[in-house]
């Protein structure tokens, strides 16, 4: 098997304000859409994040309902104060503060409109 690219694929209930808080905020841009459907990259993200509505009929019965509930949507950033910086300036709700695991990996969590969390974090510990 050859993966050529990834994806993750998130239900929620307002396609356009998880993906405009992608966009907003976190750099990325719109590949595709259609109605109940948007599909966001950045070239330096190694992964697109898909959008879809809730109740699409295309997915199968026992998904169409769920949540992206649980999940957790994680960015490795080079500058995470920075981003916390930059985030509470631009009046993002941080809903984990920075913190530090024992293993050495620092993060801290924001919710898009649907809840959604998406994380930003430093797996090295590096930047202390």
């Amino acid at each position: 098997m050859k993966i050529t690219s990834s994806a993750v694929s998130l239900n929620v209930a307002d396609v356009d304000a998880s993906s405009a808080f992608l966009v907003t905020h976190f750099g990325f841009h719109q590949a595709m859409a259609a109605d109940g459907f948007a599909s966001l990259t950045r070239d330096d993200a190694g992964m697109n994040v898909v959008f879809l509505r809730q109740g699409l009929p295309t997915l199968p019965a026992d998904q169409r309902d769920d949540h992206a509930r649980g999940l957790i949507l994680a960015f490795v950033v080079d500058d995470l104060e920075g981003e916390l910086a930059r985030l509470q300036a631009e009046g993002v709700t941080i809903t984990m503060p920075l913190t530090v695991e024992e293993w050495g990996e620092r993060a801290f969590q924001v919710r898009d409109p649907n809840g959604v969390i998406v994380q930003l974090v430093d797996w090295n510990g590096s930047g202390q």
